[in-house]
């Protein structure tokens, strides 16, 4: 299967708590529910598109009980997203959670990158990261992640916890597709291609 991650992030690279004021207030944060402005029938559509690829869901701790809280409670037929949701095998990678509440879920413990292989290599489409950003990081420095997928909104929040922070791995991005939505949202998906590579610029000659 081919390891994709989703994630929604601020110009300024935040990522916690797009959905609602109170979704994840850690560490003080107080800003949550910045991308719901921004929100479209075209951001829906192509996230919609997205979910529909996915043979199973990837997820960190806190993601997924997030999730397992507020997902099962959705009950509008019309709603794209609720049946897949609730009803896709979910992997979850923890170190302290002994079973999962959302069904199906198998919690993944010990060696975690190595479990997350072994589930790339089975026959299917797409596993899916949703947010999860510690998880992502985690992965992406081991060179597991395939395809990222990023929804950038129209504002800088100034702190937060951030998808990409100091400290992290190097890793070589090639942009794939981008497109813009009426609500501002820019939606940029990139292949991962290994290694980050550096160069001298010497001249136009360069480009």
């Amino acid at each position: 299967m081919k390891l994709t991650l989703t994630e929604f992030v601020s110009l300024d690279g935040v990522s916690q708590g797009p959905g609602s004021p109170e979704e994840d207030t850690t560490d003080g944060f107080t800003q949550g529910g910045w991308l719901v402005p921004h929100m479209d029938e075209a951001f829906v559509d192509q996230a919609a598109q997205w979910l529909g690829e996915a043979d199973g869901l990837l997820l960190g701790r806190r993601t997924y009980e997030a999730f397992a809280r507020d997902w099962p409670q959705i009950t509008d037929p019309d709603d794209p997203f609720t049946g897949l949701m609730n009803s896709l095998p979910k992997y979850v990678a923890s170190q302290t959670l002994g079973e999962g509440t959302w069904n199906p879920t198998t919690v993944l413990s010990g060696d975690v990158a190595a479990q997350v292989a072994e589930l790339k290599a089975r026959p299917g489409r797409e596993l899916q990261i949703h947010g999860s950003a510690r998880l992502a990081g985690s992965l992406l420095a081991d060179g597991l992640i395939d395809e990222l997928r990023l929804v950038v909104a129209p504002v800088v929040l100034g702190h937060g916890r951030r998808l990409f922070p100091d400290g992290g791995a190097p890793a070589g991005l090639r942009l794939s597709s981008s497109k813009t939505t009426p609500g501002g949202l820019a939606i940029l998906i990139y292949q991962c291609t290994g290694d980050a590579a550096y160069a001298t610029y010497t001249g136009v000659s360069d480009i």
